[in-house]
C-alpha cells in the first residue's frame, strides 16, 4: 500500500449500488447507441471539452454522437451528425433537445445516451417515448436544473437511468433522502496513446488546470515558496489559463498570482494543447491536484497516474475515488500541510517511485478499453430493464 497522508478510499474504483453490467447474460448483439453531448460541447480537435474527449474514447462503431456543428472536421473514425436546433417557440434547451429528436428519428437508436444535462434528458424522455434514456453526470447534480431539489432528483432517477462518473457524484444525487438507484460508470483514459513515461524524470513540481481559486492554484504558488528555496535543481510550473483555450482572458485572480509565482520561481506556461499536457505529465516527478473544489472525478490526477508521475492530491469531492491508495494527500487550505507532503517525496526518490508505480498500475484500472466493456453490459441492461420504466409519466 502506497504511504500517504490521511486516510485513503478502497483500491478498487466502482463500488456501487447497482454494478455495471451485472445483469449481462450473454452479449446482445451491438446496439445502437446515439450519444448526445452537451449543447455547449464540440466534436472536433482542438475545440473538445473534457466531456466530447471522453465520448470518444468510449464510442463503438454502432454509435452516433451529437451535438453543435464544429468549426473544422468532427473528430474521424466516429460517427458525428451536427444538431439543428428546432427554431419554434422554446427555449434554447427545448429547441436543442427538438433537434436532437429528430435525429433520433432518423437514426432509430436502440439508447440515447445524454451527458450533463437533466433537461435535455428529461425533454428527449417526453419526445422519444419508447427510447431507453441515460443521463451520465459529470458534475454535481444538485446545482443542475431539473435536479437541485430531493423531488427533482427522484422523479429524475424514476424517469431515466442516472449513472454517475463517481460515487461522490451518486452521493450527491441520493443524499436528502433519494432513493433513486444510480449506477457508476468512471471516466476512462486510454493507455494506450499515452505519451511514454521518461526514465529519468525531470526535478518539477507541475500544476495542470485551470489557473482559479477552486483549483488550489494559489496554495500551490503559496506551497512552492515555502519549499523552492531549500531544494536547488527542483523548479515548478503551471500550465493552464482561466479556461480551456488560447483565448482565456487575464482574470482579477491570474493578475494577481502572476507576481506571486515570480517571486515563488513558479513558471506561468499559459493554456496549452491537451497533448503537450500529457508530455509535460509524463517528464515532471510530482503532479499536484489541489482542488478546493470538490472534483466529480479528477480527471487530471488519473491522466498524472497514467503518465507515471507522483501524485499529490486533496480529499476534496471525486479524488480520492480516483487516487485511492497510490497517491498522497494534502489540503490545500493548509500551505504548510502541502508544503511538507510536496518535500517529502523531494527528498524522497524511493517514495516518488513507488508513488509512480502505484499510480500507474490503479490507472490500468480506468483504461478506456475495460470500461468500453462496461459500457456495453451497463446499456444492456438499461435496456433489457427498460419495461419497467414506463409507469410514469416524465
Amino acid at each position: 500500500m502506497m504511504a500517504r497522508s490521511g486516510g485513503g478510499p478502497p483500491a478498487t474504483p466502482t463500488p456501487t449500488e447497482a454494478t455495471v453490467g451485472s445483469g449481462a447474460q450473454g452479449a446482445l448483439s451491438a446496439l445502437r447507441v446515439l450519444t448526445v453531448l452537451t449543447p455547449r460541447e464540440r466534436f472536433a480537435p482542438g475545440e473538445a471539452g473534457a466531456i466530447a474527449l471522453l465520448v470518444r474514447r468510449m464510442a463503438d462503431s454502432a454509435e452516433t454522437i451529437v451535438g453543435l456543428p464544429p468549426v473544422g472536421q468532427s473528430f474521424a473514425g466516429v460517427r458525428f451528425v451536427p444538431v439543428v436546433p428546432v427554431f419554434r417557440p422554446f427555449s434554447r434547451i427545448q429547441r436543442y433537445a427538438a433537434g436532437v429528436a429528430r435525429v433520433a428519428r432518423s437514426v432509430r437508436p436502440d439508447l440515447i445516451e445524454v451527458h450533463n444535462r437533466p433537461d435535455v434528458a428529461l425533454a428527449l424522455r417526453k419526445a422519444c417515448p419508447g427510447l431507453p434514456i441515460v443521463l451520465v453526470l459529470h458534475n454535481d447534480p444538485c446545482g443542475m436544473k431539473r435536479a437541485r431539489t430531493a423531488a427533482e432528483r427522484e422523479h429524475l432517477g424514476q424517469a431515466v437511468a442516472v449513472v454517475a462518473v463517481s460515487e461522490w457524484v451518486r452521493g450527491r444525487f441520493i443524499s436528502q433522502g433519494v432513493t433513486s438507484c444510480v449506477r457508476v460508470l468512471p471516466n476512462s483514459l486510454d493507455l494506450s496513446v499515452l505519451p511514454p513515461s521518461a526514465e529519468q524524470r525531470e526535478p518539477v513540481l507541475l500544476f495542470a488546470g485551470r489557473i482559479v481559486a477552486d483549483k488550489g492554484a494559489d496554495a500551490f504558488v503559496a506551497a512552492c515558496a515555502r519549499i523552492l528555496p531549500r531544494h536547488a535543481g527542483w523548479r515548478a510550473e503551471m500550465i493552464g489559463a482561466d479556461r480551456f483555450g488560447p483565448d482565456s482572458p487575464e482574470t482579477p485572480f491570474l493578475d494577481a498570482l502572476r507576481p506571486q509565482a515570480e517571486q515563488a520561481g513558479v513558471g506561468l506556461r499559459g493554456y496549452q494543447p491537451h497533448e503537450a499536457v500529457m508530455q509535460a505529465m509524463s517528464r515532471a516527478a510530482i503532479v499536484v491536484v489541489p482542488s478546493r473544489w470538490p472534483e466529480p472525478f479528477g480527471m487530471a490526477a488519473l491522466e498524472a497516474m497514467g503518465c507515471g508521475a507522483a501524485v499529490v492530491a486533496s480529499h476534496r469531492g471525486g479524488l480520492p475515488d480516483v487516487v485511492g491508495d497510490a497517491g498522497l494527500y494534502a489540503d490545500p487550505d493548509e500551505p504548510d500541510d502541502l508544503a511538507n507532503v510536496l518535500e517529502r517525496l523531494i527528498l524522497s526518490p524511493a517514495l516518488r517511485a513507488e508513488a509512480g508505480q502505484a499510480g500507474r498500475a490503479r490507472a490500468r484500472l480506468f483504461d478506456a478499453a475495460t470500461m468500453r466493456e462496461k459500457r456495453r453490459l451497463l446499456h444492456e441492461d438499461i435496456v433489457r430493464e427498460w419495461r419497467w420504466k414506463g409507469l410514469f409519466r416524465a
